[in-house]
């Protein structure tokens, strides 16, 4: 406690100035002033490793010096900046190497939509056109969802705190039990169906069911494929659309460039965001199939949906996809990962511990209360920077850059085991 009290003097100006909203600056007490690769220093000097990637915003990791040089040379150049939706010949690069790096390979066929250059802009977009193409307003969600901080999107996020945020009801959404929410009996798409097909059920025919494929924020609650398979066939059977929101689980988070790439899905709608602006850039993406692409001009917009630096990162992030070896190193380190996190719960069988996620999204769900939280403040003084995740925030949440070294993960992992062995003393 007297360290974090300690670093609490050089935030006496965010303190005083900056708004009581500003939340991770209260996990991470300190001003950081530069970052590379998977590390950030602070103002006194001191080094952390970084298992939180800007929220899954930077899975190439702070100042990627590929994707950096090809950014210096666009504005020394005086590339253009800022073009709302004007056709720019950054923009065209970037449209090209998506279809022929990460659409064409994978036989997707998507319309790319840029909306508002953040994520909760691309599921509003997504809910929007579900709406617009269906005639219908309900959509089905899900158990600790979370989509975003707008009202559409908070209409079908399920964590009370942040629905409780909107001052307003949230409507025109249906919650339904997440995969295994119920327990391992309970089979979730079945419930679901019954509400569909039984006309007394108080449940009207929805535009569209959102999912995620892994629940970052909701607790790192991995669906199954097959869940996933079926809840597309769900889809199909009714004529609703399925919309994927893959904005914190997009761009190789679980392994593939897409999450839901190993269940065979191919959603109506899919969002992304975050890592795709490759940099830690505003962006965002809105892949509509083609069928579905009834916008009229102008019906959805934003002022900086024309975010040029953000199209010249991304199309050199790709550069990361052009074959299949930096998505087999993901999935290489999330089994690394995996084995390291089950030693744990084995070790510590205090902690009522439960392994969760895929790929570089993982984590530890604690049975004690507060004790996730615990151990991430325990990390953070020993030079490791993780959040925690879940209604209660009672998992452990490792979200480190994809790029990240042996070394880096392995020291990293280290903290977190001696964080957890500190919190176990009582301290």
């Amino acid at each position: 406690m007297k360290a974090v009290e300690q670093l609490r003097s050089p935030l006496r100006v965010f303190e005083k100035l900056e708004s009581e909203v500003r939340s991770y600056c209260r996990s991470f007490p300190t001003v950081f002033t530069h970052a590379r690769d998977y590390k950030l220093w602070d103002a006194e000097g001191r080094e952390y490793i970084d298992f939180f990637a800007g929220a899954g915003a930077l899975n190439y990791g702070h100042n990627n010096p590929k994707i950096k040089e090809k950014l210096i040379e666009y504005l020394m150049n005086d590339g253009v900046t800022h073009s709302l939706d004007m056709a720019t010949a950054a923009k065209e690069n970037f449209l090209k190497r998506f279809y022929h790096v990460i659409l064409k390979p994978r036989g997707l066929h998507y319309k790319v939509m840029f909306p508002g250059p953040t994520g909760t802009n691309s599921v509003e977009s997504a809910l929007k056109l579900a709406r617009k193409v269906t005639g219908r307003d309900t959509v089905i969600s899900f158990t600790n969802a979370f989509h975003g901080m707008t009202l559409g999107s908070l209409a079908v996020t399920g964590n009370k705190f942040k629905r409780k945020g909107a001052g307003i009801p949230l409507n025109n959404s249906i919650s339904m039990p997440f995969d295994n929410y119920l327990g391992d009996e309970a089979d979730t798409v079945n419930y679901i169906e019954r509400f569909l097909e039984d006309n007394g059920s108080g449940v009207s025919l929805p535009a569209a069911i959102i999912l995620e494929t892994v629940q970052a924020e909701g607790g790192i609650n991995a669906a199954s494929f097959q869940w996933l398979q079926r809840i597309e066939e769900i889809c199909r059977r009714w004529n609703i659309l399925l919309i994927v929101d893959d904005v914190q689980m997009g761009c190789g988070r679980t392994g593939p460039f897409f999450s839901f790439e190993p269940a065979g899905i191919q959603p109506d709608i899919v969002c992304l965001s975050k890592s795709i602006g490759g940099y830690g850039l505003p962006m965002a993406l809105t892949l509509i199939k083609p069928e579905f692409d009834v916008w009229e001009p102008g019906e959805h917009n934003g002022t900086f949906r024309g975010n040029n630096l953000g199209f010249v990162a991304a199309a050199q992030a790709l550069s990361y996809w052009e074959n299949e070896s930096f998505s087999e190193e993901i999935k290489a380190k999330g089994e690394r990962v995996r084995v390291f996190l089950e030693k744990l719960v084995r070790q510590h069988p205090e902690m009522e511990g439960e392994v969760r996620g895929r790929g570089l999204i993982q984590g530890i769900a604690v049975g004690k209360d507060g004790l996730a939280e615990k151990i991430c403040a325990a990390a953070f003084e020993r030079g490791l920077i993780m959040e925690t995740s879940g209604a209660n925030s009672e998992v452990v949440k490792l979200l480190p850059p994809l790029t990240i070294d042996e070394a880096g993960l392995n020291k990293g992992l280290q903290i977190l085991e001696d964080s957890i062995k500190w919190c176990k003393k009582g301290h």
